[in-house]
């Protein structure tokens, strides 16, 4: 069994992660066993800070968190959070072990599900990016973002009540209404592409399935693991799996 490497970004994703990876593990394998997972989190508010400065800085402490799970003894590592992402993705020096891309496997789960257009839920950070809609249409799967509105509430949200331990219930039911109008445009399913958002959603009667990335992270990262996956071989940068984007 591989040494699985979490690289937390934020403290309620990783944790789901982490959570769901143990318990699924010892599952398939009883006896409450499981492949050794080590999870390292260098404090959000670090990351966020360079990131606002310089996203290559962001990039550069996050590579520390990675080379920190390789000497911890981890062959891979598997990130939940969706905007680290965004700095993974930069051009830099390779990182010391190989990882596996929550968009990849995010799409490849709703492919394998037959979704063919999915709504996007997440920080501003997220939705104006093309972190989703790049991967989703490599597969022919079509992405829609929310309203600037929805946009802008959804971060107040995350940022201001769900990353500090808080929820209100004007926000559970605003959550509903945003999902309602992805269905309304002819989505089948809606990406939780922050993690902080299934405590949101928990519980509700929503219109839509729902791709909640941290629990796709975790049972893909268990799945190499366990050698049901091959190891990755993304280390950073473009990845090679994705057509890079026509002029």
């Amino acid at each position: 069994m591989t040494h699985t490497g979490v690289l937390a970004q934020n403290v309620h994703g990783a944790a789901q992660c982490f959570v769901s990876y143990c318990c699924e593990g010892a599952r398939r394998l009883g006896g409450h066993v499981y492949p050794d997972i080590t999870v390292d989190y260098i404090g959000l508010g670090h990351t966020l800070a360079a990131a606002q400065r310089d996203p290559y800085r962001a990039r550069e402490i996050i590579a520390r968190s990675v080379s920190q799970l390789s000497r911890a003894g981890a062959g891979f590592f598997v990130c939940a959070d969706n905007t680290a992402h965004l700095a993974l993705d930069l051009p830099g020096a390779d990182l010391e072990i190989p990882g596996l891309h929550l968009a990849q496997l995010v799409t490849e789960q709703a492919s394998a599900r037959g979704f063919r257009r999915l709504g996007l839920l997440g920080t501003g950070m997220t939705i104006g990016s093309d972190l989703y809609p790049r991967w989703c249409a490599a597969q022919g799967i079509d992405v829609v973002r929310p309203a600037p509105e929805d946009v802008q509430a959804v971060d107040r949200i995350v940022m201001g009540e769900l990353i500090n331990g808080g929820l209100s219930e004007q926000s559970r039911q605003q959550a509903q209404r945003i999902v309602r109008r992805f269905a309304e445009q002819g989505c089948d399913a809606v990406v939780l592409a922050s993690t902080e958002l299934p405590r949101l959603v928990v519980g509700l009667e929503l219109a839509l399935p729902v791709l909640d990335t941290a629990d796709i992270a975790a049972t893909a990262a268990l799945d190499v693991a366990l050698d049901d996956r091959p190891l990755p071989t993304w280390r950073g940068g473009p990845h090679p799996d994705l057509p890079r984007p026509t002029a």
